[in-house]
């Protein structure tokens, strides 16, 4: 493994990546993004991500690829490290795909290669007393992996760069084990069905996210696939808010939700949940998603991932990171998973874009 002290050497010497290891800023980058996370003050705005901000090209550059980053702890760490050593974030997040939770749950997994993330090959579970959770759920490979990855990049990295872990919520691991279609049918004809299944699938939820916060996880993306054109305001309110509310006071440490689609009818309810942080779509005007929390919960994103990310121009980038900044938005990255196949330009430019706008106030 490349270690944290070699990547400053190399940045040092003129590679292309993170300012603060130069010295600049009085804040830490974990100072700084644990700051934004609750909604603090920062010495610049903080840059960062809930999800994966890893493409082929950041996979090139560091000499390590999928589908290794995703079964090898070391690997894993050495690629997670890209974000701030290469990218410029302020934080690093080991868990790039979905399916670690399920992928410890006896369900068959395609871990995908360099241009494919991992997916669930299968939907093995039909009924509520089909949910177990194996009592070496935490040593299996696909769950002890990101584990292992968070306990090096604590060791390599220290206090000085935030780790942010991940776990999917009961809803999103509903999807693998029962399937989207079948799951998403029981919402409208058997609710209480729904209701048995989100709660027994808590328990697993929380032991792995725990597990990530002991290895040394300072805060954790928790994803949740409710997204805006599956699932109405109204059924996050009778299914997912007082959940979300209530598997937040078990984690031990803060928690970024994660949905993706257009949520701004639901900001004011995902507010109430105590979580410390929404990371959100860019189908969410910021200015709009800054009304609807009103102050009671900091907001992440909101680049394009996409379109932006992956088509566009830094200009386009950096044009959206501005409006995102003019909103108020406390961390700035991507709205959801870096396509594998974005430019690195792109990719490099948020952070770019980030230290143009403070210099040009």
């Amino acid at each position: 493994m490349v270690t944290y002290t070699r990547w400053v050497k190399k940045i040092q010497n003129g590679h292309r990546g993170a300012n603060e290891l130069r010295g600049v800023g009085y804040m830490s980058p974990k100072e700084r993004f644990m700051s934004a996370l609750y909604g603090g003050r920062v010495d610049r705005p903080a840059v960062g991500s809930a999800t994966s901000v890893i493409s082929v090209e950041v996979m090139d550059e560091v000499g390590v690829h999928f589908p290794a980053a995703h079964l090898d702890p070391y690997k894993m760490a050495e690629l997670a490290m890209a974000a701030h050593t290469v990218l410029g974030h302020d934080n690093v997040a080991p868990l790039f795909s979905a399916i670690h939770d399920a992928s410890g749950l006896d369900v068959s997994v395609d871990w995908g290669d360099r241009t494919m993330m991992p997916e669930v090959k299968e939907h093995p579970w039909t009924e509520v007393s089909d949910i177990k959770m194996p009592p070496d759920y935490l040593d299996r490979e696909g769950v002890r992996v990101p584990i292992d990855a968070i306990r090096i990049l604590k060791k390599e990295l220290g206090n000085r760069v935030a780790i942010v872990g991940k776990v999917y919520g009961p809803w999103s691991l509903a999807y693998h084990m029962f399937g989207v279609q079948d799951f998403l049918i029981w919402t409208l004809l058997e609710p209480d069905k729904v209701r048995a299944i989100l709660r027994g699938l808590m328990e697993i939820v929380v032991t792995f996210a725990n597990a990530q916060v002991e290895a040394g996880a300072d805060a954790l993306c928790y994803g949740d696939h409710a997204t805006g054109d599956l699932v109405s305001r109204q059924m996050y309110v009778d299914f997912l808010r007082d959940l979300h509310k209530e598997i937040r006071q078990r984690i031990n440490a803060p928690l970024i939700l994660h949905i993706c689609g257009n949520t701004l009818d639901r900001m004011p309810d995902i507010a109430k949940t105590t979580m410390t942080c929404f990371h959100f779509d860019s189908s969410v005007d910021p200015a709009a998603a800054k009304a609807a929390v009103n102050g009671k919960i900091s907001l992440m994103g909101n680049i394009d991932n996409a379109v932006t990310l992956l088509t566009g121009t830094p200009a386009d980038v950096r044009t959206e990171v501005f409006r995102a900044l003019d909103a108020g938005i406390e961390i700035i990255g991507p709205a959801c998973a870096v396509p594998l196949t974005a430019p690195m330009a792109n990719l490099l430019e948020i952070r770019r874009s980030v230290d143009a706008y403070i210099a040009g106030r």
